[in-house]
């Protein structure tokens, strides 16, 4: 199997956040077509992350349990990439060269050191490459999983 796509936090929290219809529905299609195409994978961060916002920042927040049961499931059904010196150091010179926040770089670095070629998020310029790895938003209007991730 061959990952071509690393999918970011916010992509996972919106799957798990009704208050916007339009974008829980978007995730929650990307993520399923995903998992049929066994085409993307999550970062320790972005299981982390997800912990943080999805038991503090939602509206109706889940309980740390339901947090930990729900991200548990998550590791056992994607390929979850781990964190290393290389991902580290390499993610200090992403966000020295590309101005980027250290956290963004971090996954930008994950990707690129895992020749994963596509970052699903609405927290980059959506387009953009740097160093063979793309920023798409899933939620733009014109977004289709087929365009990026063909059956």
């Amino acid at each position: 199997m061959r990952i071509r796509s690393l999918v970011d936090t916010n992509v996972l929290v919106y799957s798990y956040d009704r208050r916007a219809a339009d974008k829980y529905e978007r995730a929650f299609a990307v993520l399923d077509g995903l998992a049929r195409r066994r085409a993307g994978a999550l970062s320790t961060q972005v299981l982390g992350e997800f912990f943080v916002v999805v038991t503090r920042k939602l509206a109706v927040p889940m309980s740390a349990s339901q947090a930990f049961s729900t991200a548990t499931n998550l590791w056992r059904s994607w390929p979850v990439i781990s964190l290393t010196d290389s991902v580290v150091l390499e993610a200090m010179r992403g966000a020295r060269d590309y101005g980027m926040s250290y956290y963004d770089a971090q996954l930008w670095a994950v990707a690129r050191l895992n020749q994963i070629p596509v970052i699903f998020s609405e927290d980059f310029q959506d387009g953009q490459e740097l160093e063979g790895v793309r920023f798409v938003n899933p939620f733009r209007p014109d977004f289709q999983l087929d365009d990026w991730i063909p059956l």
